[in-house]
């Protein structure tokens, strides 16, 4: 009777997660807002936290003006950030503009023509049209200029939803700021009050969790982007394209295993085509040697320093079972998805933990979680 009592709230449980996954996809939009907030939220705390503390004689700073003062903060950061990256992201698609392609393409011509013949798809033009030519009219096939307004009208539509988050998203923050509790008086509200002690427990769990991870994942973003440019300037990469790929080598460094070989191989491919034009065996492949040996020596750095600090007081899952995770999470959701990954993972093993201990394989995957509150 026992045992099928908890089948039957098993069974009720996943009913009703299955229920929230499709209220979270019915408002996605929302969720995001709330989750991004959440985030800058975590990262803004301790600085709230502080400026509470400050004390001059009988003065103290109200929570609403610290909330005010971080809030501005965190978007100055993001502004400095981005005046820094945007324009030497604009120099370096003007650096690639000037490549000729036609001629790159030209020089791969002979080598495509064979593949192409041995694959049973030989191109057949006249003595009049080049290779480049037969390929251009492909692709110009495929495309449908008859849609370009739409292109145009979508862009539009995109920057009025970019100006609708940024709003929503400040507002939100600034409250979650202000009222630290506010969300977890939501989340309680909404519960069965049978259930108010698990959920406040997961909270307390997933908030410790994510704030260290994120906290931690943030200063390993950062110190990646700045070895990888370092060291890139060091052996002979303009600053430009050097800060440029140490800015997506930190970003994709987010994902576990699998971004940094990702950001490697865009900065070796961005470093192939600004030489180009250059010798191959002489210039261009020595050059790729030495970007390879910096990536190889920030990736063990990473490895040594970073992410033993940043998994072992957060994650605390097994490497497979990260990757695992990664790689399920990229065929569901793409890039995206491998980036939310971790922290998604991490939420559902606290859920589960708390609502289906009876399984001895969520005991299995959770027995290393932490019980620590915030």
């Amino acid at each position: 009777m026992i045992q099928l009592k908890s089948r039957t709230q098993n069974i009720l449980l996943i009913a009703g997660g299955i229920f929230l996954i499709f209220l979270v996809w019915y408002f996605s939009t929302i969720v995001t807002y709330i989750l991004i907030s959440l985030i800058l939220s975590f990262l803004g705390r301790p600085l709230v936290v502080w400026l509470t503390k400050l004390k001059y004689k009988r003065f103290r700073i109200p929570k609403g003006i610290a909330a005010l003062i971080t809030l501005i903060v965190i978007w100055l950061v993001f502004f400095s950030f981005f005046r820094f990256i945007i324009p030497l992201l604009i120099k370096e698609f003007e650096t690639f503009s000037e490549i000729d392609f036609v001629a790159v393409f030209d020089s791969f011509e002979e080598p495509l023509k064979k593949i192409l013949r041995f694959s049973g798809n030989e191109l057949k033009y006249s003595e009049s049209q080049t290779f480049t030519d037969i390929v251009i009219e492909k692709l110009a096939s495929k495309i449908n200029f008859s849609r370009l307004p739409d292109v145009f009208v979508a862009i539009a539509g995109t920057i009025g939803e970019l100006f609708i988050a940024i709003f929503s998203i400040t507002f939100i923050t600034y409250f979650f700021l202000k009222e630290k509790s506010i969300f977890r008086e939501t989340v309680i509200l909404i519960v069965p009050t049978d259930m108010e002690e698990r959920a406040s427990r997961i909270l307390s769990s997933t908030s410790y969790l994510l704030r260290r991870y994120l906290i931690g994942i943030t200063l390993e973003v950062f110190m990646v982007m700045l070895l990888v440019t370092v060291g890139l300037t060091l052996v002979g990469i303009g600053f430009n394209h050097a800060a440029i790929i140490g800015f997506f080598c930190g970003l994709f460094n987010v994902i576990p295993y699998l971004g940094p070989w990702m950001g490697a191989l865009l900065g070796l491919l961005i470093g192939a085509a600004l030489n180009i034009h250059a010798n191959f065996m002489q210039e261009t492949l020595p050059l790729l040697g030495l970007m390879t040996v910096v990536f190889l020596s920030v990736q063990i750095i990473d490895n040594i320093l970073f992410q033993p600090f940043i998994y072992s007081s957060s994650v605390k899952a097994h490497p497979l079972e990260i990757f695992l995770v990664v790689i399920a999470a990229g065929s569901i959701a793409g890039v995206l998805g491998m980036f939310l990954a971790i922290p998604g993972y991490t939420v559902v093993r606290v859920i589960a933990r708390e609502f289906f201990d009876n399984m001895k394989i969520v005991r299995r995957l959770t027995d290393n979680l932490s019980n620590k509150k915030t």
